[in-house]
């Protein structure tokens, strides 16, 4: 008897699934499938779990392919299992090729060619939608993102649009995924949301379409480059009922929300002022290096240091001023921005040819707050005093680059779970745009 094992969370219970299993069952004789525990998925990074243990569990039991199935709670069952159940194939979707190449000293590996099309009609808890998503650009960012997006339930990525590009995209030999170039239409009638990561100058467009075209919208920053193109696009989305998110991913990193929260709380007293540092020596043929019209430090990162200053001390800034070094071809290598409050202040500083301690400091009446780089993925953070020996340490939950926390937000807001939006408010996100609105005048000037 060949035996065959495999694992999954099996969350929200789709096609994809029934047909991984299918395939799994059809290697050997016997298959045993490994349901993943709700603590077991939070360890390792999963987030958004939607259905209990015991609904996936009777989910998987009911396609009738399981011979038996047992739970994994904690690291290191894999080897356990193979060797206890004496399995010859361990299996897993192609989403996790070479991840568990280790385990081919102990059975043979498999990874199974994942299903791109998912439909929403499939899933067994319909309170819940899954989400077909197509993916605006194929640049260097999105390998990232889809790296990433496996982890949070409820999405599902079916295609790319690039105008430059006629073939299926290959990403590191985990997705395949068709890709639409001809008409903008196509890819819109294949999916129910979109994320944009195409050119900055490119984003306004392609989320104004979508939103035209009744589609969901995450779009990575800049979402636009004047206040009015963003306040239509925000009461378009809200008249529409259509969710309309920029992809500032640390607004969504649960280490930064606590950071915020703490901020609030009183605890270094009164907020006055906010320095945000956040520089990367990009490659001189980088696109931030080279174009000199939407590259530069301040559009590719002030997104991230503004955000501090417009969440604590509020979107009505009286005075703005922009301090800039550009090189010889006109590119933005390093900007400082000041914004000054009726009662604070806020500096940011960017860079993609300078570089620089990348710190946010948080100073307040009765303490400060200390992030150190990277501090926009908030993996810790100290609450100092007056006192030099009371130092308060925090180290919050950080999974992965801080993709699967934005896409989860998307998702829950899609699905009308996150309705209040308070992690990045529109009205912050008009303001930013109006911030990079004023730059854009400067630097034409």
């Amino acid at each position: 008897m060949k035996k065959v094992i495999t694992y999954g969370t099996y969350d929200l219970f789709h096609q994809g699934h029934y047909n991984l299993l299918k395939r799994a069952k059809e290697l050997g004789d016997y298959l045993i499938v490994g349901v993943t525990t709700d603590h077991f998925d939070e360890a390792r990074g999963k987030v958004n779990v939607v259905d209990s243990l015991m609904t996936r569990i009777e989910n998987v039991r009911a396609t009738g392919f399981a011979d038996e199935i047992i739970v994994e709670d904690h690291v290191g069952q894999k080897i356990e299992d193979i060797q206890k159940y004496n399995v010859d194939i361990f299996t897993l979707g192609s989403d996790w090729v070479g991840t568990f190449d280790y385990l081919k000293q102990f059975c043979e590996v498999i990874y199974l060619d994942r299903t791109p099309d998912v439909s929403s009609t499939q899933i067994r808890n319909n309170s819940f939608k899954i989400i077909n998503l197509g993916i605006v650009g194929t640049g260097r960012i999105v390998p990232r993102f889809l790296s990433e997006i496996k982890y949070v339930s409820g999405v599902n990525v079916v295609c790319t649009y690039n105008p430059y590009e006629k073939r299926k995209i290959v990403f590191d030999d985990k997705y395949t995924l068709k890709n639409y170039s001809a008409e903008f239409g196509t890819f819109l009638n294949k999916v129910d949301a979109v994320y944009i990561a195409s050119p900055n100058e490119t984003h306004y467009e392609y989320a104004k379409k979508a939103l035209e075209n009744g589609k969901h919208v995450l779009v990575e920053k800049p979402l636009c480059f004047t206040k009015k193109e963003a306040e239509e696009l925000y009461n378009y989305a809200k008249s529409n009922d259509l969710v309309l998110m920029e992809a500032i991913k640390t607004a969504y990193c649960p280490g930064f929300q606590q950071l915020m929260n703490v901020a609030n709380s009183g605890v270094i007293g009164d907020v006055k002022d906010i320095e945000a540092t956040y520089t990367r020596l990009a490659s001189s043929g980088s696109r931030e290096r080279t174009d000199a019209n939407y590259g530069g430090s301040f559009l590719e990162f002030g997104s991230y240091t503004l955000l501090p200053a417009l969440k604590l001390l509020g979107r009505d800034y009286t005075n703005l001023r922009f301090k800039t070094i550009y090189d010889e071809n006109g590119v933005d290598i390093y900007t400082k921005t000041e914004l000054e409050f009726a009662d604070g202040m806020g500096s940011s500083k960017n860079g993609v040819a300078v570089k620089s301690e990348g710190n946010l400091v948080i100073s307040g009446t009765k303490g400060y707050i200390l992030a150190p780089s990277p501090w926009w993925l908030t993996r810790r953070f100290e609450v100092r005093y007056e006192d030099p020996n009371k130092v308060e340490v925090y180290e919050p939950s950080f999974q992965g680059d801080g993709f699967r926390y934005e896409i989860s937000e998307f998702v829950l807001k899609i699905n009308g779970v996150e309705k209040n939006g308070y992690k990045y408010t529109a009205g912050e996100a008009i303001v930013m745009a109006e911030i990079i609105e004023r730059y854009m005048e400067q630097k034409k000037g």
